[in-house]
């Protein structure tokens, strides 16, 4: 496989006739859709799972905080690691506390779920539910940071 960055004489023939050229780093729609998708199914199945639970309110509020926790603590994650990569300065205590807070996260949830009074099925289900909400937000995070650098790059 060739790099992008290579032009072949296919790609210039293309780019002579007129085609218009997709930049190489913006995410397809296809992409974009199942990233929202998988955000929506994992956030809407796991409050469905809080809403239909027989615990306590406060027991429902503690799992709720911990999605929304560990849904901005990993946003902020991809946010400081893309930004390193890209040559933006990170300062290292704002990369630190963002990896300790996803940490967190994750540690909150299995040491309550680990102590919960409920199914092993339901637990999973908690659990697999939080995992698809955290992969789906950093792909819909990386998605618009990508959409947003191919924008800037074919003005």
């Amino acid at each position: 496989m060739e790099p992008l960055q290579n032009r072949t004489e296919e790609n210039l023939s293309n780019i002579k006739r007129g085609e218009s050229t997709r930049h190489p780093f913006k995410p397809t729609g296809a992409f974009i859709g199942a990233s929202w998708f998988a955000l929506l199914i994992g956030c809407v199945s796991y409050c469905i799972g809080l809403w239909n639970a027989s615990m306590q309110l406060n027991e429902k509020g503690y799992y709720l905080t911990i999605l929304l926790f560990g849904m901005f603590s990993v946003v902020s994650v991809q946010k400081s690691v893309r930004d390193r990569a890209e040559g933006i300065a990170v300062t290292d205590l704002y990369y630190g506390i963002s990896w300790f807070a996803t940490i967190a996260a994750m540690l909150l949830l299995t040491i309550g779920l680990w102590n919960a009074n409920m199914a092993l099925s339901e637990k999973g289900f908690y659990a697999m539910a939080f995992c698809l909400s955290m992969f789906a937000a950093i792909a819909v995070q990386k998605n618009t940071r990508d959409a947003k650098l191919a924008e800037t790059k074919e003005l």
